[in-house]
């Protein structure tokens, strides 16, 4: 491949200028390739998800979300007399659109309803992956596009989730939608097209009427909004007034479509004007009864973790090339905010997509709300930050290039050497991948007894079918009159679907034949002949203990709080 243009000396801050151009400008064939491989990669995603979506087990919140979208389907199906939605335990607070969806589409798929939703939030992340190709391939070429795809599709977080969480994947793919449409509308400030405008809606519509967090996305789009007015203000301020007030104008409709479908997705929020802001306030302040969690070797309150907790969590969760990548696009975007040889248009596109990356991380660092759950309530910044790494990355090759053939083709390897190991995680974690660390945290074995691990309890399923293989091997039979007894530290409904109808489970050991315990720091290691480990890298997720004929206090190590 030859360069596109001529060797040119240039310092740091021209260098980034001209990565920010309109597009990474390479040969055809490389773009016609980058693409065709692209849609490969989605493709191949959409085939391992539908081989592969059975093998995830319920978590501590499945059963409570899936009856959330069945109420949410009776309060559309009673012409809204039957309001129990409305005042479903606190997801009243949330929106319910993927629940709502799924116990929908369950009634048409062949599959059961906690299937269904496995398959869904595939198929809803996977579309996140596809919006983030658009982004990036808009902002930076074929290739940007194939390097961002790339990027998020082996982060074992992003990956692992989409099947399991549905509230802050379908959180993520929703900012993702608003980002894209932003991105275009700054794009073209300030005359946004029709399709810009709906997709704006749309975006905000969806990501505000799953999680009000959405409301975050304000403060990059007011940043973005600003730098296009300063921008051209300094030209001619009645120039600057007229264009943004023709801007905000044209975006009116937006809100209008974002307010109808919030309205569509999230009902308790349209119930009273003020039920958004009550929200807001409610989540702003720690709504539960708090527990422990395990950050960094102790045991702490989830009210109590460190302003450290999403930075350090973030730091070891990221695959290691995606981290440098996704940061180096980051502050190279806004590096180029204040060059003027970018355009004004795309400066604000960059700052907007490099604030919505770092904001919610300095955010939380600020405010210090709780924290739990590990970072996927943060999953939602990884869309823009795996476009910024794309940019960044398609920089360096083209920059390199102008050097040496050579020398960029060794760069291209060295990145795409950086997506190995955590696309081999992936597979060796396997249902488990959203319990990655990255090698500087030592993988899960070095994040064993450090950090939470496998907090979703999805382990209880291979346990519970562990089990049953058992008993059905050796022929044995519950006591004449009753089914088997498993007391289970984890989540007891989904060890219930993973176990069937021969069983019946309960949380204390007494009277119990077996006990299913997690791997986490809550759950006993008990005196008991083991019959069932779950493990990946030498770490155990789930065990099971043949307790008959045995004394056991309880499964906890400490009493719940």
């Amino acid at each position: 491949m030859r360069p596109t243009a001529p060797p040119s000396p240039c310092g740091e801050r021209r260098c980034w200028a001209e990565w920010m151009a309109p597009q990474i400008q390479l040969p055809h064939p490389a773009d016609r390739v980058a693409d065709a491989l692209s849609l490969a990669l989605l493709g191949a995603l959409a085939v391992i998800a539908a081989l592969t979506f059975r093998h995830y087990g319920l978590g501590w919140d499945d059963y409570t979300h899936a009856e959330y979208g069945g109420l949410l389907l009776r309060l559309y199906g009673s012409g809204f007399t039957d309001q129990r939605a409305l005042s479903f335990v606190n997801l009243y607070a949330y929106g319910g659109g993927f629940d709502m969806f799924a116990a929908l589409v369950a009634k048409v798929l062949p599959f059961d309803l906690f299937e269904t939703r496995r398959l869904l939030g595939a198929a809803v992340g996977i579309a996140g992956l596809f919006i983030v190709w658009r982004i990036a391939r808009r902002l930076g070429g074929p290739l940007a596009g194939l390097l961002a795809i790339a990027l998020l599709a082996t982060c074992p977080l992003y990956y692992g989730h989409m099947f399991i969480n549905p509230k802050d994947v379908p959180f993520a793919v929703a900012m993702a939608m608003l980002a894209l449409g932003l991105v275009r509308a700054f794009d073209s400030y300030p005359a946004p097209s029709i399709a810009t405008i709906a997709l704006v809606g749309i975006g905000f519509g969806l990501s505000f009427g799953t999680r009000v967090m959405g409301a975050l996305a304000v403060v990059p789009a007011m940043a973005s909004f600003a730098l296009l007015f300063a921008g051209e203000a300094r030209e001619d301020i009645r120039t600057a007034l007229r264009h943004a007030g023709r801007f905000l104008l044209r975006l009116l409709p937006a809100l209008l479509i974002a307010y109808a479908l919030m309205a569509l997705i999230w009902p308790w929020s349209v119930v009273s004007p003020f039920n958004p802001l009550e929200a807001l306030f409610y989540f702003a302040h720690f709504f539960e009864k708090p527990w422990q969690e395990l950050f960094d070797g102790t045991i702490l309150a989830v009210t109590d973790m460190p302003r450290r907790y999403v930075p350090t969590l973030f730091f070891r969760h990221i695959p290691e090339m995606f981290f440098v990548l996704g940061l180096a696009g980051a502050l190279g975007a806004l590096i180029a905010a204040g060059n003027a040889a970018v355009g004004l248009g795309r400066r604000a596109a960059l700052v907007f997509l490099a604030v919505s990356a770092l904001f919610p991380i300095l955010y939380a660092v600020l405010t210090r709300p709780a924290g739990y759950n590990g970072i996927r309530h943060f999953v939602f910044v990884l869309p823009p930050f795996a476009v910024l790494g794309g940019l960044a990355g398609v920089w360096l090759i083209a920059r390199l290039m102008r050097r040496s053939r050579i020398i960029a083709a060794a760069a291209a390897a060295l990145v795409v050497a950086g997506l190995i190991p955590p696309t081999i995680a992936i597979a060796r974690l396997h249902p488990y991948e959203y319990t990655y660390y990255n090698w500087l945290a030592g993988g899960v074995k070095g994040a064993d007894g450090r950090y939470m691990l496998d907090y979703w309890g999805l382990a209880t399923k291979e346990a519970a079918q562990g089990l049953r293989a058992k008993v059905a091997a050796a022929d044995e039979q519950p006591p004449t009159g009753r089914r088997w007894r498993v007391a289970v530290c984890g989540p007891q409904r989904s060890a219930q679907v993973g176990l069937g109808r021969d069983f019946t489970t309960q949380w204390q050991p007494q009277g119990a034949d077996f006990a299913l315990s997690l791997g986490a720091f809550y759950c006993a290691r008990l005196d008991a002949p083991v019959l069932v480990e779950v493990a990946r890298d030498g770490v155990i997720y789930a065990r099971v203990y043949d307790i008959r004929g045995r004394s056991i206090p309880t499964l906890l190590t400490q009493p719940p709080p």
